[in-house]
């Protein structure tokens, strides 16, 4: 609060969104999560479940359910649609003034027909394009163990590494180096035409397998002349999603932090940070990849927005 000319207070309350539909596939512990966090946050949650884990759904939203009931709260707080039929989810994408945010979580696909099908303000994560660019002087050790992370550790998370972009200088050592780091990993390498010539067992990467989220053992590697060229890519083909850049130079590492476009930029560490948990959110519900109004992972602070409130004294407008 802060008093001003007036004389009256002035300041902001977080309040609950409100009622947020969560539309998602195969994954129970969406059920859980989204379940927890909008109770937590004050929010209440209807949530549409896939085919693919529905008995699974349906077992915990009923322990939520019961949970509520026994603390005297409402139980539909919590509320599982009974069906994974398309029409249900046309229904609850159509309930205008009912619901107040649709978050959707799966494949590219499913989202897209959120968002055309929506009526309500949609949190947007379409794919996870993510890079790593190696920049001059980068620290050869630094560099392996962030890439076999970034790729490795989880290939089918949005937030692994699907692109590596190598400044020149460094190629000629390291591009044979990781791609050999990675090949033992088991991961397909699919190159740039100079890639291919320092690692001939690349395959040659085409001009779509730029835009792609693999969620795959497949990795692109391609050289660039340096700096300027990585973030031309990065904002031709990224997602809005992770970007790394592995670098000893102060000033390159401030920049890229600046100029890159993504809900996420690091210097010297993993895409696989991206996450509510690594980032002390907690839980997560999404990360939102639209900047209205949140981007980024989604814990309980951005399932609020802020309101005015004033404390007065009889004080009137001149």
């Amino acid at each position: 609060m802060r008093e001003l000319e007036s004389g009256i207070r002035a300041g902001r309350m977080s309040v609950p969104l409100g009622v947020i539909a969560m539309i998602y596939e195969s994954r129970p512990n969406v059920t859980a999560d989204a379940s927890a966090l909008c109770i937590k946050s004050g929010n209440a949650c209807i949530l549409r479940g896939g085919k693919e884990a529905f008995h699974s759904a349906q077992a915990i939203a009923k322990i939520f359910e019961d949970a509520l009931e026994a603390e005297g709260l409402p139980k539909a707080c919590v509320s599982l649609i009974p069906t994974t039929a398309r029409e249900a989810t046309l229904a609850l994408l159509g309930l205008d003034g009912l619901v107040d945010l649709a978050i959707p979580r799966g494949g590219e696909s499913l989202i897209r027909f959120v968002a055309e099908n929506a009526r309500v303000p949609v949190i947007k994560h379409y794919k996870g394009v993510c890079h790593i660019y190696v920049d001059h002087g980068a620290d050869y050790a630094k560099t392996e163990r962030i890439v076999l992370n970034a790729k490795v550790q989880r290939p089918s998370a949005c937030n692994a590494a699907e692109t590596l972009l190598v400044e020149r200088s460094m190629a000629g050592v390291y591009v044979p180096r990781l791609c050999q780091a990675l090949a033992e990993k088991s991961v397909e390498i699919r190159g740039c035409p100079e890639t291919v010539r320092l690692f001939p067992a690349a395959k040659a990467a085409t001009d779509q397998d730029f835009d792609t989220e693999f969620n795959d053992y497949i990795i692109n590697v391609r050289v660039v002349s340096g700096f300027d060229e990585a973030l031309a890519h990065i904002a031709e083909h990224g997602s809005l999603h992770t970007e790394t850049i592995v670098t000893e130079d102060y000033t390159r590492g401030q920049r890229f932090l600046r100029e890159v476009d993504a809900s996420c930029v690091l210097i010297n560490a993993s895409t696989r940070f991206n996450d509510g948990g690594q980032l002390g959110l907690g839980a997560e519900i999404g990360i939102s990849t639209t900047k209205l109004h949140a981007y980024g992972p989604m814990g309980l602070g951005e399932l609020c927005t802020k309101k005015w409130i004033v404390y007065g004294d009889g004080q009137v407008r001149s």
